[in-house]
């Protein structure tokens, strides 16, 4: 049987009760007896017997095996095939992580279970949970730490980089509205401005969500991460109510009772334009691997900076060349369409993970996976669910037990897969719940919602 990493008697015990309090409560009191070896010795054997039952079969596995590499995915001609590849390696990408979490988590959760197991009063095992306060990540290999880590400090740069730039970026074009007076490069300021509030609400919610103050813990003992996709669906609804006033003012001009003068941008206009969508087009391209939520609203948003400014400097200069009155308050009505379109569906895209929307079809293959590596202690799975509630997923799992099954084992296995559902990136929260029926009461609430 594995001993676990962390399964050890510790070796300065812990003792919540003061000697006095022992003599007070008089020795018949069940609370507190004496250390029971036997005890102790069963309860690490269940254990030990979980955690070789969970691992058993992962590293023979092998599933590297089955990666083409990236230079073999280039040389394929066939684009069909070429997708097939890279969803293959995805797949193993997200089959890898859970196998990582199976290893090395359940051990510590499995070694936290029960610490005090002979009932004496006193902590009779250095709990891995209880030392991390709950933090599932300190107990994945270095590398995946490493790389989580480093993937959040590349969001905080990108944040960053986004705030100096929007800020560059909207006194040029400030300028160049003022030596031009087009439409289209005020429909182009609004924009900027915008950016620029929308890159300080998503600063601020992420600055939020990452603060661990203990009053904010104790008001939202789920965390807050539904900040995130508050944040964007506050900004997304700004930039619609915004644009919907440009292309009111567009509309207007291109009424017969409006003004019909050509414009002229001025070389500085014309460089302030044209070097915003150059820097937003490198910024996008640089932000486009950060896979959070928060990043990639602000790569939307520097691919639409791109088409808008090309646009917005493309649609007065034609107009100024041929003499067409009508070209740039019509390109600023066609920007302002297009901003409403992309960021109504953005808006609605968050409304719909912050009512609980399902969860993505690979998102549920993780899930199920990680069910798999957990079919030699468990009987069946009656339903597996995951939905967000925000940015993140929260999945519940109804798993099946004998109807004999001892309280401790369905208490442990539930935990151990609780908590490895947790440690996946995408899952924010996990719920277990066992049954011993596959026909029955699905648990929750059917007229709910």
């Amino acid at each position: 049987m594995p001993s676990g990493r962390h399964s050890r008697l510790a070796a300065s015990r812990i003792k919540p009760y003061k000697d006095e309090e022992r003599d007070l409560q008089g020795n018949n009191n069940p609370r507190f007896g004496t250390r029971d070896p036997a005890k102790l010795q069963e309860a690490q054997k269940r254990r030990d017997e979980l955690k070789e039952a969970l691992q058993k079969g992962i590293e023979d596995f092998q599933l590297e095996k089955y990666r083409k590499s990236e230079e073999s995915i280039k040389a394929i001609k066939n684009k069909h095939v070429k997708a097939y590849y890279q969803r293959q390696n995805d797949r193993l990408n997200d089959w890898l992580e859970v196998d990582n979490l199976v290893k090395f988590v359940s051990d510590d959760v499995l070694d936290s279970m029960n610490p005090d197991a002979d009932h004496d009063g006193e902590i009779d095992i250095d709990a891995p949970l209880r030392q991390q306060k709950g933090d599932i990540d300190a107990f994945l290999p270095q590398e995946v730490r490493e790389e989580r880590q480093k993937n959040k400090r590349k969001a905080n740069i990108a944040l960053n980089v986004n705030v100096a730039a929007n800020i560059l970026l909207l006194i040029a074009k400030i300028i160049a509205v003022f030596s031009s007076g087009s439409l289209s490069l005020i429909a182009s300021l609004t924009d900027s401005a915008l950016d620029l509030l929308c890159t300080m609400i998503i600063w601020t919610t992420s600055v939020l969500v990452g603060w661990k103050l203990h009053s904010l813990q104790a008001k939202f003992p789920v965390g807050r991460r539904k900040l995130e996709s508050l944040g964007v669906l506050v900004f997304s609804i700004i930039m619609v109510t915004s644009f919907i006033q440009i292309l009111q003012e567009s509309v207007k001009k291109l009424l017969p009772s409006g003004k019909h003068d050509v414009v002229q941008l001025s070389t500085l206009a014309i460089s302030a334009m044209g070097g915003n969508a150059v820097v937003k087009g490198v910024i996008g391209l640089g932000c486009m691997r950060i896979k959070t939520n928060q990043v990639q609203a602000l790569v939307q948003d520097c691919w639409t900076d791109v088409i808008f400014n090309t646009a917005s400097l493309l649609f007065p200069l034609i107009g100024h060349k041929f003499n067409i009155w009508w070209l740039d308050p019509l390109g600023a009505s066609v920007l302002s369409l297009y901003i409403i379109y992309d960021w109504a569906s953005t808006c609605l895209e968050n409304v719909s993970r912050l009512t609980g929307v399902a969860a993505d079809e690979r998102i549920y293959q993780k899930l199920t996976y990680l069910g798999w590596r957990f079919s030699k202690v468990i009987d069946g799975f009656k339903s597996i669910t995951a939905y967000h509630a925000g940015d993140g997923v929260w999945a519940e799992y109804d798993i099946l037990l004998k109807e004999d099954t001892p309280l401790h084992r369905a208490h442990d296995i539930s935990e151990t897969l609780q908590y490895c559902a947790e440690g996946l990136q995408e899952v924010d929260r996990a719920f277990v719940t066992a049954d011993y029926a596959e026909k029955g009461p699905s648990g929750h609430d059917g007229g709910s919602g």
